[in-house]
């Protein structure tokens, strides 16, 4: 029997208390099958359909409108699940608003990073397990668990484009290598910026390390590119070194993220706890996703 979204958000009056995502493209179709498997597996929740998506974009000039997350707030939910929207850069976005809204200044921001700072959903967990039997698997021994930094890096959404004077004078000031740029036209630069905090890379990779020690894992590796992002890369590295040393039964690796990316190729085996910053989180994930199956076998 086909389960619609409707019936069940009518019918369900259960502790749990969820919203649902769907947003568009695939996602409405994923998230029709995604209850569906919930109803089989027993859960019971009471379900609310949020908006969120292309098309309040393009109607609203939010894709995440206030309603929907005033409905994910912690006393009105107890958590959301989220399917999948359509995203296109900023140029793009602003053609396909309304006439109404079309030149009112109003720029495209990504709705799931919004939804991820204003909720502090600082922590992607993504196990990456290859499961007995799926033809799919890249090895059958592959059993990763990865860390990825959620509201900072370069997700973080600080950025320009023309890249206002001001901003310009300031870096200019504070940095040898910025004047060398003035020359393209400030009107023809772009610029997005890599913000990382102590407190956020403490925040990610002690929680791989707490992870590690509850389930009995062999080691934690730290991934980034210091030799290059010196400052950024470089707090992520000092960070995890600081922590680590209170987990002196866990090993740190410490490797960079395009060698990172051959090593889970090469020697799957040699990695357990995996743990990056936003960016580099994110393209980890979706490998080790993609090495044990397809995103559809990782949560």
């Amino acid at each position: 029997m086909k389960l619609s979204m409707t019936a069940l958000h009518r019918s369900a009056r259960h502790a749990h208390r969820i919203a649902l995502l769907p947003g568009d493209g695939i996602g409405p179709e994923v998230m029709e099958n995604c209850l569906q498997v919930l109803d089989a597996a027993g859960f019971k929740a009471e379900y609310t359909t949020c908006d969120i998506g292309w098309e309040f974009w393009k109607k609203e000039g939010n894709a995440l409108p206030d309603r929907t997350l005033a409905v994910l707030k912690p006393e009105v939910t107890d958590a959301g699940l989220f399917a999948a929207i359509t995203s296109k850069p900023v140029y793009e976005a602003a053609k396909e608003l309304c006439d109404e809204l079309k030149g009112s200044g109003i720029k495209y921001t990504s709705p799931i990073v919004r939804m991820r700072q204003e909720l502090n959903l600082h922590t992607n967990f993504r196990p990456c397990v290859a499961i007995p039997g799926n033809k799919n698997n890249y090895r059958d021994d592959i059993d990763w668990a990865i860390f990825r930094e959620n509201t900072e890096g370069m997700y973080g959404g600080v950025e320009f484009h023309p890249l206002p004077e001001e901003v310009f004078d300031v870096l200019d000031r504070n940095h040898p290598k910025m004047g060398k740029f003035r020359k393209f036209g400030l009107e023809n630069i772009a610029m997005s910026t890599r913000i990382m905090t102590r407190q956020g890379c403490e925040n990610i990779v002690r929680q791989a390390f707490e992870y590690a020690k509850k389930n009995g894992r062999k080691s934690v590796t730290v991934v980034d590119k210091p030799n290059v992002l010196r400052e950024t890369g470089g707090l992520m590295m000092q960070t995890a070194r600081k922590v680590a040393a209170d987990y002196p039964s866990i090993p740190l690796i410490e490797t960079n993220i395009d060698a990172q990316c051959m090593f889970m190729l090469k020697q799957p085996e040699a990695y357990d706890v995996i743990v990056a910053e936003n960016m580099f989180g994110d393209i980890l994930s979706d490998l080790g996703a993609q090495l044990t199956g397809g995103l559809g076998f990782a949560p």
